[in-house]
């Protein structure tokens, strides 16, 4: 089918969405002004195949392409797409990813690194200013010096590539009419533009135009057009991911990055020709009757979510209430300990030693489990020394802003993918439609301190680390069992390690543990959701000498169980916009 028919069909075939944020808001029995903070969810199950993601269009989209007969990987890149565009918030093409996908036929698992890169040009001086400080967060933030090469694209091609059933031309037809046609503004993304969240949106004229009108921000129900996108994706889909890596495109974009007024940047024509996204070697460990896989670095998610498993897998959760006083204690603990090596050892491992294999060794683990006390808060925690390494402590911001989906075909593959384009809309730089990252503030502003060197510190081509957390989970019998993982900067961990408690644990159903309130702590202040039963630990926590504070904890948690019938269950965070569909 070519691109053109493609796109009529799309613009025509029967959907399962109403078109309308309001009238999906009504038939979800919550009020549209509901969506800004938690709204009622149940579970959603289906037979063949499962798709949840962040927006109700997206969902529709990977729908469309299962029902086709499309792969998970089909879905995914017609997923992201989508998400660009009604979710500028989060993720896009400017942006990166990581990706697990299991083959059901072949019964392997893969794991697919879309993650930004350094310019050549950059070092660990980036963030220093002329008197050797480094520079305030929002002089890093908004502007060119902020954007690293951009990955999801480069990524989702490879993927493709290798697990794609329908032609790659195909699966951007629905974010063409979208982009096209409009889409509504969703309550979210009003709140988040009243908010100024990003302070500096209103900088730069594109930016500025698009998301404030007429001096206004956009407001939920109206419907906006993005036609520059449009046009973007059509390309992509008919000359691949050249089209944004080499070409006139590629152009625009160091245009726009090495010119931003205020804040250049150094990204080249040559980083965006030079990118590559990696397959990596997914980073699996048993646990309890399980095996629970997630990323390698350079994410830090996968080796902190399995340090926080292995140091609680003694404690015997599961003979205690969920996330009592007394459970959610030794959580905040075990995420004390995980966090604190985190932030010494964990960086991109194609560049620094990455002690992965003695950081999950259970003497190791068991070792500083032996350090919790169950009556009373550790307080800050110090790494630990798995090998003699001179590290000192990284210093990053690393601010929440992501999306996570998970699909499940009609032949049992699967995808889990968290993207990002770190803060809230990026650098705020937008070129032909799209926002770019500002994922280079997730390194560490300062290359040494305490006279050792950070590991996450700025060098040429190096990823920053991440906290992103794709999971896979699997039976004793090697089926593939949950699909999980959420947006939420660096808590990321903690709400991921919540669901997978909750689910695997306590034995909620996938929604139940995705809805269950967060509680986090990243060796500092234990938080509590504001709203919740959470709440109510505060004097409990505060007699075992934690120091508390109540605040949003807006995870974006998205999970698929599947039964031991085969059945698929989905789980949609009430504290987003989402929406899980099947069939």
């Amino acid at each position: 089918m070519d691109l053109k028919k493609a796109l009529l069909v799309a613009l025509f075939l029967p959907t399962f969405v109403f078109k309308s944020w309001s009238a999906w808001a009504v038939v979800e029995g919550l009020a549209p002004e509901a969506a800004t903070g938690r709204s009622a969810r149940t579970l959603v199950e289906a037979d063949k195949f499962m798709v949840v993601t962040a927006h109700p269009l997206a969902t529709e989209a990977g729908y469309q392409i299962l029902r086709s007969g499309g792969s998970a990987m089909d879905a995914a890149v017609a997923v992201q797409a989508v998400l660009t565009l009604v979710e500028p918030q989060s993720s896009g093409i400017g942006g990166g990813a990581f990706m697990l996908h299991w083959d059901q036929g072949g019964k392997y698992l893969q794991a697919f690194d879309g993650r930004e890169t350094a310019p050549l040009e950059a070092d660990g001086r980036l963030f220093i200013d002329a008197d050797g400080k480094p520079i305030p967060w929002p002089k890093a933030l908004v502007g060119g010096r902020s954007v690293g090469t951009p990955g999801v694209l480069k990524m989702l091609e490879l993927g493709h590539q290798q697990h794609g059933r329908l032609p790659w031309s195909e699966l951007f037809t629905h974010a063409i009419a979208h982009s096209r046609n409009g889409f509504e503004v969703t309550p979210r993304l009003q709140k988040l533009l009243e908010k100024e969240i990003n302070p500096g949106l209103k900088r730069y004229s594109e930016s500025r135009n698009y998301f404030y009108p007429n001096g206004q921000a956009l407001q939920a129900g109206e419907r906006v057009l993005n036609k520059p996108l449009a046009a973007t994706f059509e390309a992509i889909a008919n000359q691949g991911t050249e089209y944004f890596y080499q070409g006139p495109l590629a152009d625009r974009i160091v245009f726009r990055v090495r010119g931003a007024e205020g804040n250049p940047g150094l990204l080249s024509q040559q980083d965006l020709k030079d990118y590559r996204a990696l397959e990596r070697r997914a980073l699996c460990r048993p646990w309890q009757q399980y095996r629970v896989c997630s990323m390698p670095p350079p994410t830090s998610g996968g080796v902190t979510l399995l340090q926080i498993l292995g140091l609680l897998e003694s404690q015997q959760l599961a003979k205690q209430a969920p996330f009592d006083a007394d459970s959610s204690h030794l959580f905040t603990q075990a995420s004390r300990l995980a966090y604190a090596d985190r932030g010494r050892y964990l960086a991109d491992s194609d560049f620094v030693e990455v002690p992965v294999d003695r950081l999950l060794d259970k003497q190791y683990l068991d070792q500083r489990a032996s350090t919790i006390d169950p009556q009373q808060d550790m307080g800050k925690a110090e790494a630990g020394t798995p090998v003699t390494l001179s590290r000192s402590d990284d210093r990053s911001p690393e601010l929440p802003s992501t999306s996570h989906f998970v699909i499940v075909d009609g032949e049992g593959n699967g995808v889990s993918m968290t993207t990002s384009i770190e803060m809230a809309f990026g650098s705020t730089l937008m070129v032909d439609g799209f926002l770019l990252n500002n994922q280079l503030t997730d390194f560490s502003f300062v290359s040494e301190q305490d006279g050792g060197l950070v590991a996450n510190r700025v060098e040429p081509g190096k990823r920053p680390r991440s906290s992103m957390t794709p999971v896979m989970v699997f039976d004793q019998q090697g089926r593939l069992r949950l699909l999980l993982g959420s947006p939420g900067g660096s808590r990321i961990i903690n709400y991921v390690a919540k669901a997978l408690l909750g689910k695997l644990v306590w034995e909620m159903d996938i929604q139940q543990a995705i809805s269950q309130a967060n509680i986090s702590n990243r060796n500092g202040t234990t938080e509590l959701e504001a709203g919740t039963n959470a709440e109510a630990l505060s004097k409990a926590l505060q007699a075992k000498g934690h120091k508390i504070k109540i605040r949003d904890l807006n995870s974006g948690l998205h999970g698929i169980w599947i039964a031991e019938d085969g059945g698929l269950q989905g789980g949609v965070d009430p504290r987003r916009e989402g929406l899980a569909t099947g069939q």
